[in-house]
C-alpha cells in the first residue's frame, strides 16, 4: 500500500511550491532528493517549479512505491532512508513517519505513520545521516508534528517554513541547515 497523500503531503506541498522557485534562483541546477517518495505528490511539484528531471532522485522503503515512481518516470530506489543513496544534494525533503506508537494502529500503515516509541526517532535517525548527503549551504525541507517527541536536530537551525492545525495535533514544515 502507497501512502496517499493527506493533510501532511498536502502542507508540504503548498511550502514546496513557495520555497523552490526561491532555491532555483539562487542555483537553477539545484539537486534534489526525497526520503519516502510515497506518491511522487512532492516529484511532481520539484519538476513543476522547474527542477531539472535528471537532477530528482528519490527513495522509499515500500518497493510498491518505488515502482510507482519509476513509472512515473522518477529516478527512485528501493532503501531505508539513505542507505542506497549516493552523492550529495542541495535539498532533502523528508515527510517522514512521526506519530508515537499506537499499539492499536493495524500493522500495515504504522511503516508510513509511526516515527517510534515517541514519534521522533526516525527523525532523530534521518537528520543524524542527512548531514553527510548535503552540498554546501545545503538544505532539508522536513515535516514533524507537535505529536512528535526525542527529535534530535544535532545542532541544527531550524526555520518554520509553514503549518496547519488538524483537530488533534498540529502539523509543521521546518527548513534544516547546518552550519
Amino acid at each position: 500500500m502507497i501512502y496517499q497523500p493527506a493533510e501532511d503531503s498536502y502542507l508540504l506541498l503548498s511550502v514546496l511550491r513557495k520555497e523552490l522557485p526561491k532555491f532555483l534562483r539562487k542555483n537553477s541546477s539545484l539537486t534534489f532528493l526525497e526520503i519516502g517518495a510515497g506518491s511522487g505528490i512532492q516529484l511532481k511539484a520539484a519538476v513543476d517549479a522547474g527542477v531539472k528531471k535528471e537532477n530528482i532522485f528519490s527513495c522509499d522503503i515500500n518497493s510498491e512505491a518505488v515502482k510507482y515512481c519509476k513509472n512515473l518516470g522518477f529516478n527512485c530506489v528501493n532503501s531505508n532512508l539513505f542507505e542506497k543513496i549516493i552523492g550529495k544534494f542541495d535539498l532533502i525533503v523528508f515527510n517522514p513517519p512521526y506519530l508515537p506508537e499506537d499499539k492499536r494502529e493495524p500493522k500495515n500503515s504504522r511503516l508510513s505513520t509511526t516515527g517510534g516509541k515517541k514519534g521522533g526517532e526516525i527523525m532523530t535517525k534521518f537528520l543524524k545521516k542527512a548531514k553527510i548527503f548535503l552540498n554546501k549551504k545545503g538544505k532539508i525541507i522536513l515535516l514533524i508534528s507537535s505529536l512528535t517527541k526525542s527529535i534530535n536536530f544535532n545542532n541544527a537551525k531550524t526555520k518554520l517554513l509553514g503549518k496547519k492545525k488538524l483537530f488533534f495535533e498540529e502539523i509543521y514544515v521546518l527548513q534544516v541547515e547546518y552550519e
